[in-house]
């Protein structure tokens, strides 16, 4: 089986309508009928709608939890009901790889980097699938494409047999359809040690 992969020379939104093309081709292509996107302030959320209007695909939207920027829900209100009435869902749950502060463990974070070694999306795609399972809105074992980027809009996009963080083994990554071929660090700046105090003289 051979199958092409796009590589973006350059991360970030200017590549978002050509990874929603491509990511609808996959999806019909393997017969799937869900995409599951992520989409912090709406504007990539919107975008696919009209872009897959008539397509028969539904979306599973993934904006950033509630209090994660500075106690505010950047994704619009209005959005929300404008995608459920179209019977796409937004899912506004944990997001698994920001919980080290909650379970004193750098066990998520040592995941995100790792995902990040491939691209800030495909960190992004792997925690909104779990998060979509775990919210219901996508079943176990059920094949999806999954879309994310860097920063703003899209640039990344897999397939995917999805599972709940509970069992994340069963999480499978089956195809690339596009990524970064340079990805831009969006990794937090690591803790600044404490300056040793100088030494007293005898």
């Amino acid at each position: 089986m051979e199958e092409k992969i796009v590589y973006f020379e350059e991360p970030g939104i200017n590549n978002t309508e050509t990874t929603l093309r491509l990511a609808s081709e996959r999806a019909k292509a393997r017969g799937i009928k869900k995409i599951v996107i992520a989409s912090t302030r709406g504007d990539t959320a919107r975008q696919a709608a009209e872009l897959w209007a008539g397509t028969g695909i539904k979306m599973v939207v993934v904006p950033h939890q509630y209090g994660f920027m500075s106690g505010t829900q950047r994704f619009p209100a209005e959005l929300v009901t404008q995608l459920n009435q179209k019977g796409h869902k937004v899912h506004f749950g944990t997001m698994l790889f920001h919980t080290e502060h909650l379970y004193g463990s750098e066990t998520p974070r040592v995941l995100a980097n790792l995902l990040r070694t491939f691209c800030q999306g495909m960190k992004v795609c792997v925690e909104i699938t779990l998060m979509a399972v775990d919210g219901g809105h996508v079943a176990p074992g059920e094949q999806v494409v999954v879309v994310a980027g860097t920063g703003r809009g899209a640039d990344t996009a897999i397939v995917a047999i999805a599972s709940s963080s509970t069992r994340l083994p069963e999480l499978h990554i089956t195809e690339i359809i596009c990524k970064p071929l340079q990805t831009k660090t969006m990794m937090p700046p690591p803790p600044q040690m404490p300056s040793s105090p100088p030494e007293k003289k005898a």
